[in-house]
């Protein structure tokens, strides 16, 4: 009957905004549990591996962490270890693993020495821009000291170098996607593999939160 499908598509439309509430507040001993096979590449701590390009998980915002999940289960990041994992995860174990990370605090060694040249080539990048090509400054979304803002804007001080350099890659290439406003597709596919290289290394030597 044509008069009840507004209130079915209604109650429909409450039914799946329930479902992807968690039920329950996250907590941090079960997203310790829930964490175990995140343990084998992003450490217990959340240190990550510099030499595979695993990030460090304990520089994410909570909010970050949750909203990267569930991109990678919808596909809109793609990665053949994380898609079949997120898959597997319901909201309340999305709000449980980024509790634990967001409480860890990870012991990470000193990046080695970068070329000087380089890495004035990526401080320039990351607080100045170059507006000549409408690259924007890194700070001008994740921050003046690049330590993320909100969900949408991940910290990048700290990060390890190769993380960087994959994910703006990524971007450039379309196999990440789903940003605020297609930001990050629009400048990554103006950057250079020097710029690239150049900006993850001057991130990654900067002091994490």
């Amino acid at each position: 009957m044509p008069q009840r499908k507004p209130f079915l598509g209604a109650v429909t439309a409450v039914a799946l905004t329930a479902a992807a509430i968690p039920a329950a507040a996250a907590d941090v001993e079960r997203g310790r549990q829930a964490a175990q096979t995140c343990i084998a590449c992003h450490q217990a701590d959340g240190a990550g591996n510099a030499a595979l390009g695993y990030p460090r998980l304990d520089l994410f915002a909570e909010d970050y962490i949750i909203q990267q999940l569930q991109h990678f289960k919808a596909g809109h990041r793609q990665n053949p270890l994380m898609q079949p994992f997120a898959r597997n995860l319901n909201e309340q174990q999305m709000a449980d693993i980024a509790a634990y990370y967001g409480a860890q605090q990870a012991a990470v060694p000193t990046p080695p020495a970068t070329d000087a040249a380089l890495l004035a080539q990526g401080e320039k990048l990351v607080h100045q821009g170059d507006w000549d090509r409408h690259i924007p400054a890194c700070t001008s979304c994740h921050g003046p000291d690049n330590r993320g803002v909100g969900a949408s804007f991940p910290a990048l001080a700290g990060q390890h170098a190769s993380y960087i350099e994959s994910q703006l890659q990524a971007w450039r290439n379309g196999t990440r996607s789903h940003d605020p406003l297609n930001l990050m597709l629009a400048v990554a596919g103006r950057m250079t593999d020097s710029d690239i290289k150049a900006a993850a290394a001057y991130l990654a030597a900067q002091p994490a939160k």
